[in-house]
């Protein structure tokens, strides 16, 4: 990562959407097992193995460090007081040892903040576990990483076999950290470099010419002020025709009357999962066969991410069932689209994102899948005109917005909106695809990695599943004020992919004939 790298609107606004109540990191529940003959110490060997590499995850270094009154977004720069014992722990798991401790453990954990003063991850190692098993929690703040870089970064720290690879040393002749100034002068450099030198570099791509003082007292500062948000204004406009083509495309397929359709089963109905979340979590994780559910949806005639919908459709509507507050309409999920390119591993956000009626009005589960497929294949195509968009939105950088939503925020969070508004979406559902291959960390095996994502105010449940060789590890995360033991729910998937692939198994009469 280059030094003094901005943070685009789109990272940033992870970090200013946070609040004591809602943090906003994703991580992950890691099963290892140590080899039979192990006679070291994992936690330091583990350690020792990502000091080693730090400098392939340049991110893993890089700190915050804010604008002056945060007129603008935040950089990332290299942490020249960066010490590992801060950000890799040992931790401690009681009795019984076992994985529902351990993911109770990770719940509590994940509802603590990052420290943003340091770089934005933690990692913790349980070892003791029964069966030579070892838990790793990490969490990373999403500002940071999303779900297509975080499995790029996993293959970078993980080996493909029992004897770690050995790595290059970084290269010699790293910056050392400029010397700390008084405020005044930096509040004055930040400035210049805020409304020159992004004025300058834009209007060179522009082939404008505007005027700038080039010094440093506040009125030449404000005159270049107001050149830059004239620039910005000239290079908003030359983005105005892919929006409007963009805009003009949603308009049209709202026009057709099977788009309003689909529009109105977009529409989500109030639930308990819709609610203001504590400060709490509850989490826990649940494994089935990858390939088994990618033959399911080939038989269905859809996709993996929708036989994920299917099951998380299931699982809800089964719970809600037993409380007696299933509504008559669909409810809906959030699901995130990656917008990364194959070979992108550049630790940043790339992400859009649809909703989508996940059909739990329906109570046959072959009925239920098809009508998942179906409209999830609508939400696609209402969806598509908006990416162009996506580039333009996640790069605005607007003077003071990030206090203004930082105190938005707050606000929400604490005025219990999210109770009485309606729902955006349900519940959130997010697919990540992992490696295939069998991972290694310092000598032990991976035998699971339960993605640990976000609770949000109006959604507080996430369901979000990563594949790894022929597995996918579902991590359910909810606010504990909602579900207190959302292991309830989670133990539900295994029936619901039973029942769904039950209704599209061959009649036992047409078992019977073949084998005949």
């Amino acid at each position: 990562m280059a030094d003094g790298k901005k943070l685009s609107s789109l990272d940033a606004s992870f970090l200013y959407l946070e609040t004591p109540e809602m943090p906003m990191h994703v991580g992950s529940m890691a099963i290892f097992r140590l080899p039979e003959d192990y006679k070291g110490d994992f936690f330091e060997d583990f350690k020792a193995m990502i000091v080693s590499r730090l400098h392939i995850a340049p991110i893993l270094k890089a700190r915050l460090e804010k604008a002056p009154l945060d007129i603008d977004h935040p950089t990332w720069v290299e942490d020249d007081q960066f010490d590992i014992d801060r950000h890799i722990f040992r931790a401690s798991l009681p009795a019984p040892r076992d994985r529902a401790t351990l993911e109770r453990i990770v719940g509590w954990m994940h509802a603590k903040l990052l420290n943003r003063a340091r770089p934005l991850w933690e990692f913790y190692v349980f070892e003791g576990m029964k069966d030579n098993e070892v838990g790793l929690y990490s969490k990373m703040h999403h500002a940071a990483i999303d779900g297509g870089a975080g499995a790029a970064l996993t293959n970078m720290i993980y080996d493909i076999s029992p004897i770690p690879r050995q790595v290059d040393p970084p290269a010699a002749g790293a910056k050392p950290g400029q010397e700390p100034r008084d405020i005044a002068a930096n509040l004055l450099d930040s400035y210049q470099q805020l409304f020159t030198q992004q004025l300058d570099a834009s209007a060179a791509a522009k082939n404008l010419q505007l005027p700038r003082t080039g010094k440093s007292d506040i009125g030449s500062i404000l005159f270049d002020n107001a050149m830059y948000q004239i620039e910005s204004a000239v290079r908003f406009a030359g983005n105005i025709p892919t929006m409007v083509k963009s805009v003009s495309d949603v308009l049209g397929k709202i026009s057709d009357p099977r788009s309003r359709e689909s529009l109105a089963s977009m529409v989500s109905p109030p639930t308990m999962l819709n609610k203001t979340i504590s400060s709490e979590r509850s989490f826990a994780g649940v494994s089935i066969s990858l390939s088994r559910a990618k033959a399911l949806a080939k038989q269905a005639g859809g996709k993996l991410n929708d036989v994920v919908l299917a099951l998380a459709s299931g699982v809800v509507r089964r719970y809600l069932q037993q409380y007696g507050t299933l509504p008559a309409k669909s409810l809906t999920a959030a699901v995130p689209i990656s917008l990364r390119e194959e070979g992108n591993t550049e630790a940043n956000n790339q992400v859009f994102g649809m909703i989508c009626s996940i059909a739990t009005n329906i109570e046959d589960p072959k009925a239920r899948l098809e009508a998942i497929i179906a409209q999830s294949t609508k939400s696609k195509e209402m969806s598509h005109p908006l990416r162009a968009l996506m580039p333009q939105v996640s790069n605005i950088s607007m003077l003071g917005a990030p206090m203004m939503v930082q105190i938005l925020a707050l606000l929400y969070s604490r005025s219990n909106l999210s109770d009485v508004l309606p729902p955006a979406a349900n519940i959130t559902v997010s697919n990540v695809p992992g490696p295939r291959q069998t991972l290694y960390a310092a000598g032990a095996e991976l035998l699971h990695i339960f993605p640990v994502s976000i609770s949000t105010h109006g959604q507080a449940l996430n369901i979000t599943v990563q594949s790894y060789r022929d597995q996918l590890d579902f991590g359910f995360i909810v606010g504990a004020n909602i579900i207190p033991h959302v292991q309830v729910m989670c133990d539900m998937l295994p029936a619901e992919f039973a029942a769904l692939e039950a209704a599209y198994a061959p009649p036992a009469a047409d078992i019977k004939g073949a084998a005949e």
